[in-house]
């Protein structure tokens, strides 16, 4: 990760969350729906599982119109710290949602940890690949992982190649990628030899398999926090979706897409 490139990239995505930013307001703006209008930010690695749920509220909730703004976790938080209009924030990772809270931007007493997550080495299907080990390998050309200045996939990952002494020996290989389920397209489509995931988005892919999960205590744990947003516009049906995220219904679609449940 040369500094020349680094540089680019960062222009790129700083250019890629005003553009987002400002499509997600001309969204809010021109659509009138009947009835209350949610939108909910969320961690592109949640998109799957929630369309499912939000399909199962919203069967129960008529009146409720709900709209979804999927990246990484870093860029929505900024979002939301630049004035987009969100009622909840799911985030894969607690910093996030803490730089929010610092700013007395979400309402404290609707967070907590709603799930957990496991981070795995994929491969395309065809792979030789068989260990974290031989991603130091002359076989080994590319590998795609999250930004870890905005994607927490990419920190965990930055930080498992870390702690199994692999960063140095890989770090003209890395390929950034702007969110989780970026990565997971490069190496589906055979643009990246190992790409680090979720292990509930390498689920979503046929063209790629698990090589390995990432050894416990080479990374932070993996924890998904949810809240509602003190700026958005519907706090109290905000908060009552906050709260469906955490029923029975909910988790079961969770458990159904792989992740575990972090609250009691």
């Amino acid at each position: 990760m040369a500094e020349r490139p680094r540089k680019l990239r960062t222009t790129r995505q700083r250019l890629r969350e005003v553009l987002l930013l400002a499509m997600l307001c001309m969204l809010t703006a021109c659509r009138a729906p009947h009835g209350t209008v949610l939108t909910v930010s969320a961690a592109a690695s949640l998109s799957d599982a929630m369309q499912e749920i939000e399909a199962a509220y919203q069967r129960e909730h008529s009146d409720v119109t709900l709209q979804n703004n999927f990246g990484s976790s870093g860029t929505l938080a900024q979002q939301i710290e630049h004035g987009a209009p969100v009622d909840v924030f799911l985030s894969a990772a607690a910093e996030p949602m803490n730089d929010l809270e610092a700013r007395g931007l979400i309402l404290a007493e609707t967070r907590r940890d709603l799930l957990r997550n496991t981070l795995v080495l994929i491969a395309p299907r065809d792979s030789a690949l068989r260990s974290f080990q031989q991603l130091a390998g002359r076989s080994v050309r590319t590998i795609a992982l999250g930004d870890p200045g905005s994607v927490p996939a990419g920190k965990y990952a930055q930080q498992t190649l870390t702690s199994l002494q692999l960063l140095d020996a890989v770090r003209a290989k890395l390929v950034l990628a702007g969110d989780v389920r970026a990565v997971l397209a490069y190496v589906a489509t055979g643009n990246a030899d190992a790409g680090l995931v979720y292990a509930t988005d390498a689920l979503v892919s046929g063209n790629v398999r698990v090589v390995a999960a990432a050894p416990e205590g080479t990374h932070d744990p993996i924890v998904y926090p949810e809240a509602a947003i003190r700026t958005g516009r519907n706090e109290a049906t905000a908060r009552a979706f906050a709260d469906y995220l955490n029923s029975p219904a909910a988790r079961a679609i969770f458990l159904k897409h792989g992740f575990t449940i972090a609250s009691p």
